[in-house]
């Protein structure tokens, strides 16, 4: 019964995690694209993600929002970024939590203060100076 409840290891390399840059990369940039740029809003013609959305659910869909924001700052953490660089990436996501605190004014300034946007930016301007080989064509 005690071998039961030992994990096989090669069960897991079945879906390895890819630990490399480019790797990184693509996931950062997909997480950015799905908290800031799901769908175009019809008439204002601006796009807007998860972020936003829960942005609408006071206080908790903030926190959710703020959590996943810090996913983009983890994965920054792991590719080195300096702590100047993740202060200001923690200030941006911080900042736009706050701002969502506040009702119905938050929610605009979440359209319009896009802190993982500018996190991603942060860390292609990193990757483009330390790592040039994971630049891409849109990058």
């Amino acid at each position: 019964m005690a071998n039961a409840s030992r994990i096989d290891p090669t069960t897991f390399d079945a879906l390895p995690l890819d630990k490399s840059i480019a790797a990184s990369r693509q996931r950062i940039e997909a997480m950015e694209r799905l908290l800031e740029r799901v769908v175009t809003v019809p008439g204002i013609n601006r796009p807007i993600g998860l972020d936003v959305i829960l942005g609408l659910v006071p206080v908790i869909g903030d926190i959710a929002a703020a959590a996943l924001g810090s996913y983009i700052i983890w994965e920054a953490r792991n590719l080195g970024l300096s702590k100047f660089h993740m202060a200001r990436m923690m200030a941006n996501v911080g900042f736009d939590t706050i701002l969502g605190f506040i009702p119905i004014v938050g929610d605009a300034a979440d359209v319009m203060f896009r802190s993982n946007t500018r996190n991603l930016r942060i860390i292609r301007r990193h990757l483009e100076k330390h790592h040039p080989s994971t630049v891409t064509a849109e990058g």
